[in-house]
This record gives structure tokens, sequence and C-alpha cells, in this order.
């Protein structure tokens, strides 16, 4: 069985004094390939140094992340629009030193206060035109704030989105939303816990449009809750999402790993 881990932060300092070990541990677990979503610009050239390093392994993302939206936010922006303007030029395509896989991690969060509120969501918005304008998926970040995103996505002329909204923690009426408008859910560590509401969410979604992640280093699945996450950890989360929809780890593996594939565009 081979899995993909669609959002993990592996370049964050969490790492720093085993970060190989730990990409070998996942790729004992047949974890063979990484997605890592950016952050902003601070965290940005650790996450190219990792892809660089292991270029068939790790794949990484361009965007400005809904809780790094402060007052600077538009000299944020300006550096993740460089990022993309690479992908603009095929002439030049080749001679670049790091190719974003999607646009992300980028969305809305409210969870803490709504000061940056309105920076949020023309930060989302630009980067969803972006996204849109070179045919790269998102990478989606909603926390308390899923009305909000739906409205601004029903603004925007595109009758289909391609993306994923990471660690979905909507419920049922939101994960239709969701999947009417074209995204896939990121399930992750959650799943495992007893009592969350993504067990149901989980249960009533068809696989196709379910992905892995762990989005390493939080969120740690059942046993290691409360401990350091880490993409080994996805076989994990695939057996309880095969536990819950009664059928087997491998059936989960395959179409994880396809649609993984299909949708980030991976070989």
């Amino acid at each position: 069985m081979t899995f993909v881990d669609t959002h993990t932060h592996l370049y964050d300092e969490a790492y720093d004094t085993d970060r190989e070990p730990t990409i070998e541990r996942a790729l004992q677990a047949g974890v063979t390939q990484m997605l890592l979503p950016a952050i902003d610009s601070y965290s940005s050239p650790r996450l190219i140094e990792l892809c660089q390093k292991h270029p068939t392994v790790m794949h990484g993302m361009a965007g400005l992340h809904p809780t790094s939206v402060k007052e600077n936010f538009e000299e944020e922006l300006a550096f993740v629009e460089e990022q993309l303007s690479g992908l603009d030029d095929a002439e030049n395509l080749q001679h670049e030193t790091f190719t974003p896989v999607a646009v992300g991690e980028i969305g809305l969060d409210f969870y803490w206060d709504r000061t940056f509120a309105a920076e949020q969501q023309e930060a989302l918005m630009r980067q969803m035109q972006w996204a849109i304008k070179r045919n790269l998926p998102v990478s989606l970040h909603v926390r308390k704030a899923h009305n909000e995103f739906f409205s601004l996505m029903k603004t925007i002329n595109s009758r289909r989105f391609n993306g994923v909204l990471h660690c979905f923690g909507g419920g049922l009426n939101e994960a239709a939303q969701a999947i009417e408008m074209g995204f896939k859910l990121g399930i992750g560590g959650v799943v495992t816990f007893k009592n969350a509401q993504l067990r149901e969410v989980v249960k009533a979604t068809p696989l196709e449009h379910l992905l892995l992640e762990t989005d390493a280093p939080y969120l740690s699945p059942t046993p290691h809750r409360g401990q350091r996450n880490e993409s080994a950890y996805i076989p994990i989360i695939a057996q309880a999402i095969a536990e819950l929809k009664e059928i087997s780890v491998e059936h989960v593996a395959e179409q994880t790993t396809y649609t993984a594939k299909q949708l980030f565009h991976l070989a």
C-alpha cells in the first residue's frame, strides 16, 4: 500500500532535531509523497529547501495562511504572487528552482478573533483568483468561518473549484456544500477521536471525495493524541476511515492516493 499525506508541515521547527528520521519513518509506513502547505514568507525558505532536498517525495505550495494575515498582508501577498509568477512562462519554467503544486494554505480563520476579517477575505479572494488563472488546486483552511467562506466562493465566476478543505471541521451540511462546489475533504487525526463529528461526515461521504492528511506536527491521531504528529501516522487515519466505512484499508489507500495524484498532478 502507498499513501499520500496531502498536508504536513515537515519543515516546521518541531522537526529540527530529527527531520530525516521522521521522513524515513513515513516512507517505511508507505507514505511515498508528502505535500507541504505554505504559511508565510518567513517559513517559505525552509519549505523550499526541503522540497529541493527530496524532490520526488516533497511537493510544496505557495500561499498566505489566514492567521498570518496582518497589517503587512499586501507585502505577503506580493511574495506569494512572485512565487506563482514563475509558472506563467512555460519557456522559463524548467529553470525554476521551486514549482508550487498548489496555492495554500489559504482561507479564513475566525476562531481567535476577527480583527483582520476583511483582510483575510481579501487575501483569500485574490489567491483563489491566482489559482484559477493558473489552473492550480487550492488547499483551504476554514475555521469557524464556513458560512463566510461559502458566501465568498459563490461570488467567484467559477462553475467548479479544484482543491481541498484541509482538516475539514464542518458537519454534514458543510460537507455537502463543499463537495457540490468541487472541493475534496481533508481527513486527519480527528477522525480517530471517539466523539468527533468528523466520524459521521466520513461515514456519509463517498470515498472519492476524501483525502488523507496529518497536518503534522498538529492533531495526532489516537493513540498518539497530545504528542507531536508525523506523516508516518497516515496509515492510522486510513484504518479509521476503513473501519467507519466498513471497507478494506487497501481500498482507502488506493482511492485516496489516486485522488491526491489527480488533484495535485503528481507523478
